[in-house]
């Protein structure tokens, strides 16, 4: 039976980086405590990074990696209502995944340019893709909105999916780590931005999404 290779040290600064991150807040964080948790010197931790920075970056690196993944929606058919509230899950789950980014947002790019930037572009192509996802629902009649409303609302969309997880943590934040707190929070937030959607959709549309809010959320 074949062994998998130990993790690099540099993988698992990475990895124990993004929990600590998550868990305390990334001002609460240094290398100092990085480098007690991990068990090593911090000499062996600045050999792998410059500073805190370069962590945050290496770790923003992969995040842009796999939520690049979510925003290529297919274009080879329109997306229906139950396509936007799958692709909204995936969303939620990597912002949940790299949730310091978004609790510590102002910090972070307050300190650092590079991020500043980047997610800048970030919120740009979402802004972008939650636009493609509503034109497609125009398409076939199962939303009745005009270009000014459509760019308004997946700005609006993007505002929401941007800061829920905020704001659910400020609602419960004793809880904010328990796997079914977080399952209703990710949840929440689809709805929420879907409901966004809501008056705009026509028929069948708003009845599936009506359906979908039973399913998922029991109301």
């Amino acid at each position: 039976m074949n062994r998998k290779p130990p993790r690099r040290t540099r993988e698992r600064i990475l990895d124990l980086s993004l929990r600590l991150f998550n868990d305390f807040g990334e001002p609460n964080v240094n290398t100092t405590l990085i480098s007690e948790e991990m068990k090593i010197s911090p000499g062996n931790l600045y050999y792998h990074f410059k500073n805190k920075d370069d962590i945050i970056n290496c770790i923003f690196q992969e995040f842009e990696r796999e939520i690049d993944q979510v925003l290529a929606v297919p274009t080879g058919r329109a997306a229906n209502v139950e396509d936007v509230w799958l692709f909204l899950h995936l969303l939620f789950e990597q912002i949940w995944k790299y949730r310091f980014f978004y609790r510590d947002l102002n910090n972070l790019l307050a300190n650092n340019r590079v991020l500043e930037l980047k997610f800048k572009r970030l919120l740009q192509d979402k802004v972008v893709v939650a636009r493609r996802l509503c034109e497609s629902l125009q398409g076939p009649g199962d939303l009745d909105a005009n270009a000014q409303q459509v760019d308004a609302l997946a700005t609006n969309m993007v505002v929401v999916a941007t800061y829920w997880l905020s704001y659910a943590y400020v609602l419960d934040p004793r809880r904010s780590n328990d796997p079914a707190v977080v399952d209703v929070a990710l949840q929440r937030g689809c709805y929420q931005v879907m409901a966004l959607m809501a008056p705009y959709l026509t028929g069948d549309s708003r009845r599936l999404l009506e359906k979908l809010a039973v399913e998922y959320l029991g109301d």
